[in-house]
């Protein structure tokens, strides 16, 4: 059986890799940003407004129509595939709104996709910049792996070292990137250190569908309460469900980076995990990791054995708002407060753009009596999460998750619903550095309260 920590490895062997193009020349012939998506831009300029990354930084070629010219150049031979380019690729925050917003339908997600592994591939990192990256995407992925520090990260935040050197600025000094992830690590619970729900849970009444449930990486170890929410909302609504214990990482993260052969070896992992569990749907409620599943006949295109169980997989795979606002609530639902709830949902990037669900969960907050929906300015604009980018970016991460938080609070509502654990761990920690006190949980954490008849604490 696999484990979370031993993905399987088949990959392509290294004399099957190409080589790695010269810095003065283009990208190598895998798979470039095809010059068809590229063409299919007509500079409009609609995209601008839109992206974070031109909202913060202000340049031509830190925007989507920016970044779709150095594309164009670098495929023609005019300018070489730099680390100049390469820091205008780093910018963008991947977080697709300029799909939403291109009239043109330029497909700007697959061209950026395209050109993350040519920068793993062709260009070489700073030290530091490569040592933090590894270790990134040699822990984060693995719960296993996180669970081994939780005890001495939990020893550094009951001690209170954690808030001593966030005031000293002595990390931020030495290191940037490193301030940035220590600032983002949540509370570890007493339920960080073990995953606490059975291979198979049974249906409450009768039994409408047997469903496969994706626990995730850093969500299962640090965001237990929403599976375990997710678990009891499914169950209550005629929901078999399936927790395959040899299921890992979504790939999403190294997906994300252009670690194309890693993010290829989690995706096989997970199809495995779930081949023969005879589920109807797989369910996850993650967004970040919603979109990558849904990618994974692309991520395993070349991959004769895996490509058509990739895309057979990816048919199946359902956002829990999304699987529940298609076969509806069974479970009667009762107030969470004592008078009104307005709350403001925050719309994660990859559950807008990248899978275009937005009315759908609204639908199923709407539900819960009581609750009033508070829409913010800029809805669709980045809280600066984007996976790993707040890590990688920090200081222009930083500045959109103040807009962001500043305009969640602006709403006047007195919680925040968010569906996704990296925009979560954002906007929480903005919040709190403007003062704000206002509570934050997932939109299914707020279902499973209104189904169980418990009311929030206020």
């Amino acid at each position: 059986m696999q484990t979370a920590d031993s993905p399987n490895s088949a990959s392509l062997d290294a004399a099957q890799q190409p080589a790695p193009a010269p810095a003065s020349q283009g990208f190598d012939p895998q798979h470039p940003p095809e010059q068809g998506l590229i063409d299919a831009c007509v500079h409009c300029g609609f995209c601008l407004t839109t992206c974070p990354s031109y909202r913060v930084i202000g340049k031509e070629m830190d925007s989507p129509r920016g970044r779709i010219y150095l594309m164009d150049a670098i495929n023609q031979g005019e300018v070489p595939f730099s680390e100049t380019a390469v820091e205008h690729f780093d910018s963008c925050l991947g977080c697709l709104a300029c799909t939403t917003a291109c009239p043109s339908g330029v497909q700007y997600d697959q061209l950026i996709a395209a050109v993350r592994p040519q920068v793993k591939r062709n260009h070489t990192r700073s030290l530091p910049g490569q040592l933090f990256r590894t270790l990134i995407f040699q822990l984060f992925p693995y719960p296993d792996r996180i669970r081994l520090l939780l005890t001495p990260l939990g020893l550094y935040q009951k001690l209170g070292i954690s808030k001593l050197v966030q005031g000293s600025g002595l990390l931020q000094r030495l290191s940037p990137h490193l301030a940035a992830m220590e600032s983002l690590l949540p509370t570890v619970t007493a339920k960080s250190f073990q995953d606490n729900l059975p291979e198979v849970i049974p249906a409450q009444g009768n039994k409408r569908y047997r469903v496969g449930m994706i626990l995730g990486c850093v969500q299962r170890v640090f965001f237990s309460d929403v599976n375990e929410a997710t678990a009891r909302v499914l169950s209550a609504n005629g929901c078999e469900i399936v927790i395959p214990r040899s299921q890992g990482c979504c790939s999403a993260l190294p997906a994300h980076q252009g670690e194309e052969e890693q993010a290829q070896a989690l995706a096989r992992q997970m199809i495995d995990a779930f081949e023969g569990t005879d589920v109807d749907y797989v369910v996850i409620n993650a967004a970040g990791c919603g979109h990558t599943l849904k990618e994974y006949g692309h991520i395993l295109q070349d991959d004769d054995e895996y490509r058509d169980r990739a895309q057979a997989f990816s048919a199946s795979v359902r956002d829990v708002h999304e699987f529940l606002a298609e076969v509806g609530l069974t479970a009667e639902l009762h107030p969470i407060t004592d008078g009104p709830l307005p709350l403001v949902y925050q719309d994660a990037c990859h559950l807008l753009h990248g899978q275009k669900i937005s009315v759908q969960p609204r639908q199923v907050l709407k539900q819960i009596p009581q609750v009033q929906i508070r829409e913010p300015v800029d809805a669709a604009l980045c809280c600066g999460s984007a996976g790993v980018y707040n890590m990688l970016q920090p200081e222009v991460a930083a500045e959109l998750g103040q807009m962001k938080a500043q305009n969640l609070v602006n709403t006047g509502a007195k919680l925040v619903a968010s569906p996704n654990p990296g925009c979560s761990l954002q906007i929480l920690k903005h919040l709190e550095a403007q003062g704000h006190q206002m509570p934050l949980m997932h939109p299914i954490e707020l279902l499973d309260r209104s189904i169980r008849g418990e009311k929030l604490v206020s």
